[in-house]
């Protein structure tokens, strides 16, 4: 009877559980329990795969249940699918991406390597192309951060020489090649434009920007530089000449010599005579090929035309004219009508109502002692330095690849497609890319600070400050422009290099030359590093603190006395400029 009614007991409660089992609420707390295990197996497996974390003694099994309704198939499905399955797939894609990271870096090495075998010339052929890298030669996207130096220089020169009988160059309302499109020179309207525009003189298109985001009267006043130093008959016998070399005393930097030089050509506007420069020696390297060696044309276009320099080196050796005073040269002025002679008078006298945009120790000065000075010399060299030569624009992409190339091919590797360089497209350019958007300059990462870092034997001329107050005073640009991350850093100490890589909230970029250790004078250092790069590395720095969208440096400077210069008649006024140091003639 016992046995009985325990298997009456044991019946009720399977029955009891039985029921129990197939209630939806408990199907809920074992589906839940069974997913909670499956989402940890998936968890560490996909950790595991990373090989992040190590695991060891754990094991989890899933477990079928015997009752076939939908809850317990569903139960089955996520345990037998789910669990097993998904840390594979896990594996796999996170392999995958592993895989697709690291073929993105064999791209982007491969797209800079390709610019730069192109940039040096060491690749000649289609052939020799091919089998080095693999790839077709019209498959190659562009470089955005490089320039087509030929395209430019044959474009400048255009802009820089009078057209047939008329007056000015081809200087009109537009830029880059937009006037040589072949639609718009069929048009008679736009021709009729065209010619009056050049009789009436636009102004020059080397100026950027508007009056308001310049010294006052930049535009006209380098339109009347660039007339006065290409007359129209070189021979006419009312042309005059000053023909100079630049400065070459020993402990003159080229600071100091281009200084000198916008002192001979404000002489030269007002004696009415045309400034024509002779030796350079800083441009008299290998570097510098044929006629434009030991010349300023090696790196600029030259300040007057060929015919005028002609003329001027002809009557030279004519001891009438220099008699008659038809000719001159440096000797006949002395170093104070040079260095500290008065500015040229034919604008009136602009800089009496020109607002500094300079810092100095926090306050913005309302007044620079000798602003005339200041304002004619950022003319003068806007002038001497208003066209690139196809050498020096070779020196800036030099630069912009090394610095930026590798930034440039990721940027472009994003656009191409997926395959690439397997599957490349070969679009011709459109009339669009060719007659526009050639003009536009070459990609940099802006917004961009250029930092002029100035030490070493300068203390004996000015107050020399640490790098950390370069900084500084980078932090508070950045506090009112937080998008400021990249700074082109120039300086000739290794102490600053060093000192930089502390900075690693900033993209500091800089030239890779060997630089001054200790209190190595200036002259010693240009002559450890040779004639070419002592030349080659200042000028590409001076040209992209040009460029920069800020500039901070040391009034004390020269150097960046001048390139404030090149801002202010750049369009960058409004950028202002920070300086750790008051002018030294203060």
């Amino acid at each position: 009877m016992e046995a009985l009614n325990q298997k009456s007991l044991e019946r009720v409660v399977s029955q009891r559980a039985l029921q129990m089992g197939s209630s939806f609420p408990c199907q809920i707390c074992v589906v839940g329990l069974l997913c909670g295990v499956c989402l940890t197996s998936l968890f560490l497996a996909a950790l595991t795969s990373f090989g992040s974390f190590e695991f060891a003694g754990i094991s989890f099994s899933s477990t079928g249940f015997s009752p076939r309704n939908s809850t317990s198939q569903f139960l089955n499905d996520v345990t037998s699918t789910d669990c097993e399955f998904k840390p594979k797939e896990t594996e796999r894609r996170v392999d995958l991406n592993q895989s697709e990271t690291k073929t993105d870096d064999e791209k982007t090495s491969l797209l800079y390597s390709v610019w730069d075998a192109i940039l040096t010339g060491s690749v000649n052929g289609e052939r020799e192309f091919l089998r080095r890298f693999g790839l077709n030669r019209s498959s190659v996207p562009n470089a955005p951060h490089l320039e087509n130096c030929k395209l430019t220089a044959r474009v400048n020169k255009r802009l820089d020489t009078r057209i047939n009988n008329e007056s000015f160059p081809p200087w009109t309302s537009w830029k880059g090649l937009l006037d040589t499109y072949p639609a718009a020179a069929a048009n008679e309207q736009l021709r009729h434009f065209r010619h009056h525009t050049m009789s009436e003189g636009a102004y020059p298109p080397w100026i950027t920007g508007s009056d308001e985001e310049n010294y006052p009267l930049t535009r006209k006043v380098q339109r009347d530089i660039w007339i006065h130093q290409h007359p129209s008959n070189c021979r006419d016998p009312n042309v005059r000449f000053l023909v100079a070399d630049w400065e070459r005393l020993p402990g003159f930097g080229i600071g100091a010599q281009i200084a000198g030089m916008c002192g001979l050509l404000a002489i030269a506007i007002k004696e009415k005579r045309v400034l024509v420069t002779n030796y350079y020696n800083r441009a008299d390297h290998d570097g510098c090929k044929g006629s434009s060696r030991a010349s300023w044309s090696c790196y600029f276009f030259p300040e007057t035309s060929q015919e005028c320099r002609e003329r001027a080196f002809e009557l030279m050796g004519d001891k009438e004219a220099w008699k008659k005073g038809i000719v001159k040269g440096k000797d006949n002025y002395n170093s104070k009508e040079i260095w500290a002679g008065q500015t040229p008078r034919v604008w009136g006298d602009p800089w009496t109502y020109l607002q500094p945009t300079t810092e100095i120790n926090g306050s913005l000065i309302a007044y620079h002692r000798k602003m005339d000075r200041r304002w004619w010399r950022a003319q003068a060299v806007r002038y001497l330095m208003r066209f690139r030569t196809e050498y020096m624009c070779g020196l800036l992409n030099d630069a912009h690849h090394a610095a930026f190339g590798k930034e440039a091919a990721k940027m472009v590797l994003t656009s191409l497609p997926k395959d690439w360089p397997k599957e490349a497209t070969n679009n011709p350019k459109s009339d669009m890319e060719e007659f526009v958007w050639a003009s536009h300059k070459p990609w940099i990462p802006r917004p961009l600070l250029s930092m002029h870092v100035r030490m070493g034997d300068k203390a004996c001329e000015m107050k020399v400050v640490e790098f950390e107050g370069y900084m500084h005073l980078a932090d508070r640009i950045r506090n009112h422009f937080p998008h400021l991350n990249s700074v082109w850093l120039s300086t000739e100490m290794q102490e600053v290099i060093d000192k930089s890589k502390l900075y690693s909230n900033w993209n500091l970029y800089y030239t890779n030359v060997k630089r001054q250790v200790g209190n190595m004078s200036m002259a010693i250092y240009e002559e450890s590093l040779g004639r070419e790069t002592s030349t080659n590395y200042p000028l590409v720095n001076f040209l992209m603190a040009a460029e920069a969208d800020f500039f901070i440096g040391a009034l004390g400077s020269t150097w960046c006395y001048l390139i404030d210069g090149m801002r202010n008649t750049g369009g960058k006024v409004m950028a202002g400029y920070l300086s750790v140091n008051k002018d030294r003639f203060w």
